[in-house]
């Protein structure tokens, strides 16, 4: 059984730091090593930068669900882009576990259902293989469930695949095709000349290029506030654990009030707390309070509060803010974040799962880990060029949801980076909307 990067992983992309590019493409989590390879696919001969190592962070510690179902519908058309990615993905990477087996979202009540409801309403002009079951319908379907739900939302052509495997894969693949990969690498620092981008230093040396993008995760609004630009981006610890090998009592992705769960290829599952998530209080959170209020006013349970981050982490209370180019920045002193998981949640979520299909017998956890999930106040990510730092092109806060949307989103982001259409509306991902005075829209809380 595999689990996700950490520090102890070998390195396994150390190419010499050339002097220029023709593209930087900033963090090796999916949209970083996706942007990269997009880019090579375009001609150009791109460096894909990493502190630590390849989906060392949320890329690798994600569920592992590719789903359509209850997305924005500003993410929708993006999602199914990726999602017709994914197979020559898979094929091209060698198999990275991709399945269709469907998302199943169980209501504890007809209020939940009704919020499904409104959802497929607002999703019909994409036509979704999305559906409402009944009661009947649901225990029809998962019959060894012991459980009794409403009903449940339902998208049988939603896929899965294992993060850890998949994304090291494709950065091989990237490489095959002309990407430079650097891992164990940080940008210290944009390199700007004259308010322009010119490239990056990072701890190795200058790299120039007129082309560069930010696909960092948590770490992504520190280097921007680094140079003058914020963003309301915090990150929440969630908790993940992975079940022994176990006989198949369901194979959708399936979350209900209590946990969520996926088969995974070597049929043991992965477990988490559903709607949990804990955020450790920082200079940032006290900062961007404000524009989460909406968001924690509508689900006021949904989050532990934490006193202080751990040591290095990016909103941790000791975490420098500025920098010069010649000192040790804070993404070399802590090159992954690897949060500790919550403990008692681990012990619950094999409970409830033991619980919820009792013909396992007792549920053992294999493992457990934490990842830091980046978001944003309106559950949307930046997407988007940066007019006050032109040759910059920004790609973070994806809100968990980065891992199935990625290679749609790294493709986006590589035709940003070159000018080009990208065929979708992305006014809602603009960076201005945080700053010209548009009310903020919350995305779905499903």
């Amino acid at each position: 059984m595999a689990f996700p990067i950490n520090e102890q992983s070998p390195i396994e992309h150390d190419a010499p730091l050339p002097s220029d590019a023709d593209a930087i493409v900033i963090g090796c989590g999916i949209i970083g090593v996706m942007t990269a390879w997009e880019l090579a696919k375009a001609g150009l001969k791109p460096v894909l930068l990493e502190k630590g190592r390849i989906a060392g962070e949320q890329s690798s510690r994600n569920w592992g669900w590719i789903r359509a179902q209850g997305r924005d519908v500003a993410e929708i058309a993006i999602t199914l882009e990726a999602q017709a990615m994914w197979p020559e993905l898979d094929k091209r990477a060698g198999g990275v576990g991709l399945a269709q087996t469907g998302t199943l979202f169980m209501a504890k009540d007809d209020a939940g259902m009704d919020v499904y409801q409104e959802w497929l309403d607002q999703a019909a002009p994409f036509q979704l293989s999305s559906k409402l079951l009944s009661a009947h319908e649901l225990a029809d379907h998962i019959p060894a469930a012991n459980a009794r739900w409403a009903g449940a939302l339902y998208t049988p052509t939603d896929l899965r695949a294992e993060p850890w495997i998949t994304v090291p894969a494709l950065a091989r693949a990237a490489v095959e095709d002309g990407v430079t990969i650097i891992e164990n690498c940080a940008v210290r620092m944009l390199d700007i000349e004259g308010g322009v981008v010119t490239g990056v230093i990072t701890e190795k040396g200058r790299i120039k290029s007129t082309r560069v993008a930010l696909a960092g995760g948590s770490w992504s609004s520190l280097l921007l506030r680094r140079h003058g630009v914020s963003i309301p981006q915090l990150s929440v610890r969630a908790t993940v654990a992975a079940t022994g090998a176990l006989p198949e009592v369901v194979s959708d992705s399936a979350v209900d009030e209590r946990l969520a769960w996926r088969r995974r290829q070597d049929g043991s599952y992965t477990l988490a707390p559903s709607g949990f998530h804990e955020l450790y209080v920082g200079p940032d959170a006290l900062r961007a309070f404000a524009g989460f209020l909406p968001q924690l006013i509508q689900d006021p349970l949904g989050t532990r509060y934490l006193p202080a981050a751990p040591k290095g982490f990016p909103d941790a209370w000791g975490t420098k803010r500025r920098w010069a180019e010649g000192d040790i920045s804070p993404f070399e002193k802590m090159r992954i974040l690897n949060p500790a998981p919550n403990a008692a949640k681990v012990r619950k979520l094999a409970r409830d799962f033991a619980a919820t299909f009792p013909t396992l017998g007792e549920v053992k956890i294999q493992d457990a880990w934490a990842g830091m999930i980046d978001v944003m106040p309106d559950v949307v990510p930046v997407v988007d060029t940066c007019d006050t730092l032109p040759n910059l092109t920004i790609c973070t806060g994806m809100c968990g949801h980065g891992f199935g949307i990625g290679p749609a989103f790294g493709r986006i982001t590589a035709k940003l980076m070159q000018g080009k259409d990208t065929t979708h509306d992305l006014s809602r991902f603009r960076l201005s909307r945080f700053s010209d005075g548009s009310k903020l829209v919350l995305g779905p809380n499903l």
